[in-house]
């Protein structure tokens, strides 16, 4: 069988895909054997880690444009020679990058490992996770193209071309067609069940940064405050304020186990200017300081979200209490924190991070010279209220008339880490409340979990829910649906529990009865 098809890896074998408002303009193809690797599960969001050995299947590479808009396009297929399941399994990107980088690659390589055939998409614009290349025409015009191409076309696109090229490959289409993705990768998910409800069977979504026009302005939301007060804390006082937070919030659950399961329950009982002059250990300064004000009055900014204007009207969502809020603890690899501070000089400033700061240079003032680091608060308010009016219908995702979805016999996990220190939870939760009113039978197709101790798509004490992508699979294939989600907790002192977390908006409840906190029976979703 492997052979057979790994002759088949030949332009020749391939029609060009018929895409609706699209030109293809050329297709590659390449064989690649024998191919190894190791693919963990922080590429994989909702599938375990896995080895990918001796692989062999042909790299289908299709570019298009879409006539008239000056867009190039690229779509990579990949196709296993010998073990294909059947199914198709697509990828989703992260920030600004849509697909086609290291993150997309790992999770198709974990795809080709399961037997799935795989794609992804670059949406035209570069996989380097900055728009400042492609975002404008010109100052003053924004590439209306790039940015529908991103938001959402390229993904309805892809899903066509995927499937024809494995109608082709194979002598017939994918049984059941599934998405995977955290981040910019959920948001996607999300476009396709809301825009393109037949595109795949089931959807696997984390973290989405959906509402994107308000969510984007909040993670400039640290820096702007402290641009306003004139001061900037040290990292190790934001860092001794959320331990601290965890310390007096940990045992709302009635578990104590490091991490915190009821933020809310912890803004009411936790005050951070309650320890404005206390003395705390420092790396930065190689000695002892105490917590300022000012790292107080940032952290509670932070875990209270935006304000709009100056009459303190809410804007959008903060992190949770217990989100690394500076990236300089252990549990926050690769991801710079939203309130980080730069003192290296000996003089605190600031350290954006870099998407709040894009999106109100190239879509709120659209190029013209905008130092957000300086702005005062009915600026900042007028600039992400200007890039709303205007990109808001595009790129928000957040359409909460999931009928068509439904009706089509769709699948939706969606889940969440309670410790995410880049999206607030409350963003998901309330696109969860705004499906829950608007359409019927919620439960029927579309799940959303909440994960205590988890990071932004990863990290942190609580680990990934390895177990549901099958879960779904289960769902689409069986009609089984998912009641709750295993995962790994790293609790106090680094002891190992194994956890599950339950459908929102019911929550994990130890059972008194059983009592072993780190026995995942012993835990009961009401």
């Amino acid at each position: 069988m492997a052979s057979s098809l790994s002759s088949l890896c030949v332009p020749e074998t391939f029609n060009s895909p018929s895409v609706f408002g699209a030109e293809i303009r050329s297709l590659e193809t390449n064989l690649v054997s024998d191919f190894s690797i190791s693919i963990p599960e922080t590429s994989r969001f909702t599938q375990p880690a896995v080895e990918l050995k001796n692989a062999t299947f042909c790299n289908v590479t299709v570019s298009y444009t879409h006539p008239g808009q000056n867009d190039n396009i690229i779509v990579e297929t990949w196709l296993p020679a010998d073990n294909w399941n059947g199914r198709l399994q697509a990828v989703g990107g992260g920030g600004w990058i849509l697909g086609r980088f290291a993150f997309s690659y790992n999770n198709m390589y974990g795809a080709i490992a399961d037997g799935y055939a795989t794609i992804t998409t670059d949406a035209g614009v570069p996989s380097n996770d900055s728009p400042e290349t492609w975002a404008l025409i010109s100052p003053g015009n924004v590439n209306l193209y790039n940015l529908q191409n991103l938001a959402s076309v390229s993904l309805n696109d892809e899903a066509i071309i995927g499937k024809s090229l494995i109608k082709d490959f194979y002598g017939k289409g994918p049984d059941f067609s599934y998405w995977n993705g955290c981040s910019q990768g959920g948001r996607q998910g999300m476009m396709l069940a809301q825009r393109y409800p037949t595109a795949y069977d089931g959807i696997a979504v984390g973290a989405p940064g959906i509402y994107w026009t308000e969510f984007f302005p909040f993670l400039q939301w640290s820096q702007q405050v402290m641009s306003l007060l004139g001061e900037y804390p040290y990292g190790c006082e934001l860092d001794a304020i959320t331990s601290a937070a965890i310390s007096a919030c940990d045992k709302l659950d009635g578990v104590v186990d490091g991490v915190i399961t009821e933020p809310d329950a912890c803004l009411g009982v936790f005050n951070p200017f309650s320890l404005v002059n206390t003395t705390i250990d420092c790396s930065q300064t190689n000695g002892t300081i105490k917590i300022s004000k000012i790292a107080a009055a940032v952290a509670n900014a932070t875990w209270q979200g935006t304000l709009s204007d100056k009459d303190a009207k809410a804007g959008w969502f903060g992190l949770n209490p217990g989100a690394d809020l500076t990236g300089n603890m252990l549990y926050s690899p690769g991801y710079g924190g939203i309130a980080a501070t730069n003192c290296s000089s000996g003089t605190c400033v600031g350290l954006p991070v870099a998407y709040g700061i894009q999106w109100l240079q190239l879509f709120g003032a659209q190029g013209a010279d905008l130092d957000v680091t300086s702005l005062t608060r009915a600026q900042f308010g007028d600039w992400v209220y200007a890039a709303q009016q205007r990109f808001k219908s595009i790129i928000d995702t957040s359409d909460a008339d999931l009928t068509q979805f439904r009706d089509a016999g769709g699948k939706l996990v969606m889940y969440h880490g309670i410790q995410d220190n880049i999206v607030p939870t409350k963003g998901s939760e309330k696109y969860y409340n705004e499906v829950n009113a608007r359409v019927s039978d919620v439960d029927g197709f579309y799940r959303y979990f909440e994960v205590p101790g988890l990071g932004h798509c990863g990290y942190g004490p609580g680990g990934l829910p390895t177990g549901l992508f099958e879960q779904l699979r289960n769902w689409v294939e069986n009609g089984t649906a998912p009641e709750q989600t295993s995962f790994e907790l790293k609790g106090v002192n680094g002891t190992s529990q194994n956890r599950i977390a339950c459908p929102y908006p019911q929550k994990a409840k130890l059972d008194e009865t059983c009592g072993d906190a780190a026995n995942s029976k012993c835990w009961l979703c009401s």
